[in-house]
């Protein structure tokens, strides 16, 4: 397998910490997988400013909407 990227493999074992052993729910189990990659791909691409301006950024945006798509697929269980 090739090697990833720190950000990559942050995404990838987002993903992976979130599926359990022995998988009984696996719809939930594949929601919960692909909101936690969503929040770590917010966390790498748009990380949050620990010092915000105030000033909404197209960076805001974008994680803004990574993390609504994850939590509505969390919701919805």
């Amino acid at each position: 397998m090739t090697e990833f990227s720190p950000a990559a493999k942050a995404i990838w074992n987002a993903a992976w910490e979130e599926c359990p052993v022995e998988c009984g729910n696996i719809i939930g189990t594949r929601r919960k997988q692909i909101a936690a990659a969503l929040r770590a791909a917010a966390d790498e691409v748009a990380p949050k400013d620990v010092n915000p301006s105030g000033d909404w950024t197209d960076k805001d945006e974008v994680r803004y909407q990574l993390l609504a798509i994850a939590a509505e697929l969390e919701s919805d269980q």
